[in-house]
């Protein structure tokens, strides 16, 4: 319960950040002012603990700008992978900020500032374009200077008085990830933005994350095609041992305000610059992580059933990612060429854990033949069907999908995770609590038959079924239709006519008397 109570803290902080500063600012922009001053009151703390050194004698927030060496300047560039001044620390911009007439060009500057220490050195893309949604300079933001100071001021105040735990990795919810998630669902109904930018769940990043490295004792590198936030890949850091993770965090994000939250994440839970890899791009059409492969563990929520190029382009069927399936997914639904992209950069003995449509796993046309070529290769190791409402703006029961190219035997699990006894119902959501997925992961891995929830087939029923994949296909639901005894009915319903004959004959004479 601790962490549900650390998130409803959380979320109402927030929230009264947002109803303070209410006005000319759209909802939908004022998520980033809050996350943007968020992260900078982050990196402006953790450098500064980096500098001090757990020295209680060290105040670096006094030191003198003029004071600091080049030699320092060097050295915390290239551990922490960019530098900020005494000046131009949060604790020292907020303390000033009400009666600083050039707040917002001010802050526009030290974020310059910051963003450009990197110049030059491996952290550069790392670090540059960090804060271009958090523009102070926005007409978002009002239409005079003294608006725009006035709502960054109750901003930066508002975020100064979070409670937020010193060391964000050992908190029990990811602070950021939770609050853009808040925000989104808060926002975006009233905005009319669509579910493009769709995000995870903690709960649901959990068991994606440990499907993934299920008795991985070690994995070279963790992957996800469609990174988001950052939110599934950070979830492997939370539930493992950091040495685990041999060379890092890597993904690719489309969208250029989540590519930056995803950046920004990693340095919010300690994730060096020199342990991340976040690029920006059509993973698809443009993957720019190639000479990266092959993954041990790859974990992803791509977008469903988006469209792409697919056959309008004829050199994806050449593609070493797309031409052993001999078939490109549909132009109309992408889910597959994701599919296919994460198999082709899962190592040999990796797995890959992927948040699926269910609509793919028994539609036919292109969908059947991937799937046939999955199955027949056999790739599919696990399918487990889960809840419906698990994610923030959509009720859509969705589903797993568990790669593995290391399979000895040719059978396929399936998983039926909708009942009772796998979410519990939380206001208008379903929430998986850890003894949902600790039972989930029981059975991926022992494999064991359970009536009406989990089974293991052999590949050769999947085939005469024609590929179909739906876990409902193969794991009987429960039947909790209530059994009626007929012949007790029957003789029920004998006394209750009877009943009726008595009554209506009372009735006729009540009638008769009252007609003499």
């Amino acid at each position: 319960m601790a962490s549900n109570n650390q998130r409803t803290e959380l979320y109402n902080q927030i929230w009264k950040i947002a109803n303070e500063v209410r006005g000319a600012v759209d909802g939908w922009d004022f998520k980033h002012f809050v996350l943007g001053a968020l992260f900078y009151r982050f990196i402006s703390e953790n450098f500064t603990k980096y500098i001090e050194g757990d020295d209680d004698s060290v105040d670096y927030a006094k030191f003198p700008d003029n004071q600091i060496s080049p030699a320092i300047i060097e050295d915390a560039v290239k551990t922490k992978g960019y530098f900020i001044y005494p000046s131009q620390l949060f604790v020292n911009v907020v303390k000033n900020a009400e009666d600083n007439e050039n707040l917002n060009t001010d802050l526009a500057a030290i974020f310059t500032s910051i963003e450009s220490s990197a110049n030059g050195y491996p952290s550069e893309q790392d670090i540059k374009g960090l804060f271009a949604d958090f523009d102070t300079t926005s007409n978002r933001l009002g239409n005079t200077v003294e608006n725009k100071n006035s709502r960054l001021v109750s901003v930066l105040k508002g975020v100064k008085g979070l409670k937020l735990e010193s060391e964000f990795e050992n908190s029990k919810i990811d602070f950021f990830g939770d609050a853009y998630e808040f925000l989104i669902h808060k926002y975006a109904a009233n905005a009319g933005k669509s579910g493009g930018e769709f995000f995870t769940p903690t709960n649901v990043s959990q068991l994606i994350a440990q499907l993934a490295m299920h008795k991985q004792e070690k994995i070279n590198k963790i992957y996800d095609p469609a990174a988001g936030s950052g939110s599934l890949l950070l979830q492997a850091k939370k539930h493992f041992d950091n040495h685990l993770i041999e060379e890092g965090f890597y993904g690719q994000e489309i969208n250029h305000t989540t590519y930056n939250l995803a950046r920004m994440n990693m340095f919010l839970h300690n994730v060096n610059y020199d342990k991340f890899h976040i690029e920006l791009g059509d993973t698809l059409m443009n993957p720019k992580l190639g000479n990266e492969k092959p993954f041990d563990a790859i974990v992803s929520n791509p977008p469903y059933s988006i469209k792409w190029k697919g056959s309008d382009d004829p050199t994806l069927i050449n593609d070493d990612r797309f031409a052993p399936a001999g078939v490109l997914a549909p132009k109309s639904k992408a889910d597959f060429a994701f599919v296919l992209h994460a198999l082709s950069y899962l190592s040999p003995r990796g797995k890959a854990a992927l948040v699926c449509f269910p609509g793919i796993f028994y539609r036919g046309g292109a969908e059947q033949k991937i799937r046939k070529y999955l199955v027949d290769n056999n790739f599919v190791e696990t399918i487990i069907a889960l809840a419906p409402n698990l994610f923030y703006g959509t009720s859509i029961a969705v589903t797993i999908l568990v790669l593995s190219k290391n399979k000895i035997e040719t059978k396929t699990q399936f998983i039926d995770a909708t009942g009772e006894n796998f979410f519990k119902k939380e206001t208008n959501n379903n929430v998986l609590y850890d003894k949902h997925i600790h039972e989930i992961i029981r059975m991926f891995d022992t494999k064991e038959e359970v009536t009406h929830v989990a089974t293991t087939i052999d590949n050769s029923r999947i085939v005469e079924n024609d590929y179909n994949l739906s876990v409902n296909s193969y794991v009987e639901p429960e039947d909790t239709r209530e059994i009626i005894d007929i012949e007790k009915l029957n003789s029920e319903i004998v006394l209750t006519v009877q009943k009726i004959d008595k009554l209506r004959a009372d009735i006729d004479n009540i009638v008769k008397e009252i007609e003499s």
